[in-house]
């Protein structure tokens, strides 16, 4: 699992970006970066756009680590048709963002803590690796007995993200449905992703 060095609000205080679209973020508010005084913004150069839109895909799906980050960006590449369609594809697969889209947690770092602990299952089978690559067709739900954990429970109640189509989640089962691995363009990021910026990149 990735530690998360940082706090994700940090993470959205480095990028000035409202990364999760969270009414908590602090760049609501202002868009200096993180430290007592905050950092100065400097102009990017073309590089420098490619590595900031690396780590946003990359905070965005819990501060991955480089090493795994890299390992999915190298199996999208061998794979056929458009590498920037697969990364994004491969990283919608992993059950930590499905619990996450599902509203069963707050946060991606909540969803990656609740695989963890053995609160989720797949297919009826519990599965405590965030990492685990989903497929069309798997049932992703709640364990019976984690249900009136308060986190889950008040995150089931505001359904504060919108469900994307290539789920179906009943709220009141605590269940989701995967029904196909999505297209860049059904998933509903609530910043703009440039994932093509992402491979150019790794192939500079």
């Amino acid at each position: 699992m990735a530690n998360r060095v940082t706090s994700k609000y940090k993470i959205c205080r480095q990028l000035g970006e409202n990364l999760w679209g969270r009414d908590k973020c602090p760049t609501n508010k202002t868009q200096t970066g993180p430290g007592q005084h905050g950092a100065r913004r400097k102009r990017l150069t073309p590089y420098g756009i490619q590595l900031r839109e690396k780590q946003k895909l990359k905070g965005y799906y819990g501060n991955i680590s480089e090493k795994q980050f890299l390992r999915i960006f190298k199996e999208a590449s061998n794979q056929k048709g458009d590498t920037s369609e697969n990364l994004i594809g491969l990283l919608e697969l992993r059950l930590d963002a499905v619990v996450y889209r599902s509203n069963f947690v707050p946060t991606v770092f909540s969803a990656r803590q609740l695989i963890n602990h053995k609160h989720i299952m797949v297919n009826g089978k519990v599965v405590n690796i965030p990492s685990y690559r989903v497929k069309a067709g798997d049932i992703i739900e709640v364990r019976e007995k984690s249900r009136k954990i308060p986190l889950v429970m008040e995150a089931v109640e505001k359904m504060e993200r919108e469900v994307p189509e290539y789920m179906t989640t009943n709220a009141k089962n605590f269940t989701t449905k995967f029904n196909h691995k999505p297209s860049f363009e059904e998933v509903p990021y609530p910043v703009q992703m440039n994932p093509n910026l992402v491979v150019e990149f790794y192939n500079r």
